[in-house]
């Protein structure tokens, strides 16, 4: 019954808010140009998802996204699990790390252009460099948080270093992990979206960046819609992994055992 209750209000305020904003358009309150009717927004959506030349755009930022996401990942959990286990190796190498994390990642996207070229590696490069610090400091702290007693028992009783990490480092970080793994999908997609933005031609992005330079706010605001249902989306299918991989972990709301 709560959770009905929460829903109905979420809707009840979805509907002011767009109600609102469609009579501000519709009274000339607000200036259409600037904020175009949230009718005419999901117009131009309906008009695009019809289109069957929209699902390549829509193709290309997945590929992008996916493929920025898992090497991000991948490189992240690997690099912040070995320097979380190397503390040696991790004070060496910390003033570098924070030199190459401070640099703002959009600066990096001409370079990728160059390097790579406008195809689809150079957005994947940038989406790679915003998603891997995220899932490194993350998984690094996971594996420095695992309890020394929970390490010694397990070493007793005859624990090699790959059933450490099998059984106590890996799951004693998972909820870091994945804790990161949301966050990053905004990231990835970012990533994705600035590499169309500068250089593509087609993409997500590239119809944002295209509409921007037509003046038609209609399609940058449906652009952005369909991005959010998009992460919206992703973020839903890693709920679920969530759920399956961490089935020790109390819900919301549920009581711990003392």
């Amino acid at each position: 019954m709560h959770a009905i209750n929460i829903r109905l209000i979420q809707v009840i305020l979805l509907v002011v808010i767009l109600g609102g904003w469609q009579l501000g358009v519709s009274t000339g309150a607000i200036d259409r140009f600037f904020f175009p009717a949230p009718f005419d927004i999901v117009k131009q959506v309906i008009d695009w998802v019809g289109d069957a030349g929209f699902y390549k755009h829509v193709g290309i930022t997945l590929s992008e996204t996916v493929l920025g996401y898992l090497i991000g990942t991948g490189l992240g959990v690997g690099a912040g699990v070995w320097l979380g286990l190397s503390p040696f190796v991790a004070r060496v190498l910390d003033p570098f790390i924070k030199a190459v994390n401070a640099i703002p990642r959009v600066v990096l996207a001409p370079i990728f252009v160059l390097w790579l070229g406008l195809g689809l590696w150079s957005k994947v490069a940038l989406a790679v460099t915003l998603v891997f610090f995220v899932t490194f400091f993350n998984a690094m702290q996971g594996v420095r948080e695992v309890n020394p007693v929970v390490l010694s028992n397990t070493r007793i009783l005859g624990a090699k270093r790959s059933d450490l990490l099998r059984h106590v480092y890996f799951p004693a970080a998972a909820s870091w992990i994945l804790s990161s793994l949301r966050t990053s999908v905004g990231f990835a997609v970012v990533g994705a979206i600035i590499g169309e933005y500068l250089g593509a031609s087609a993409g997500l992005g590239y119809l944002i960046a295209r509409s921007e330079g037509n003046f038609d706010a209609v399609g940058v605001f449906a652009g952005i819609i369909i991005l959010a249902i998009f992460v919206l989306i992703i973020d839903l299918i890693l709920d679920v992994a969530e759920k399956k991989l961490i089935t020790w972990r109390p819900n919301a709301g549920e009581e711990r055992p003392a």
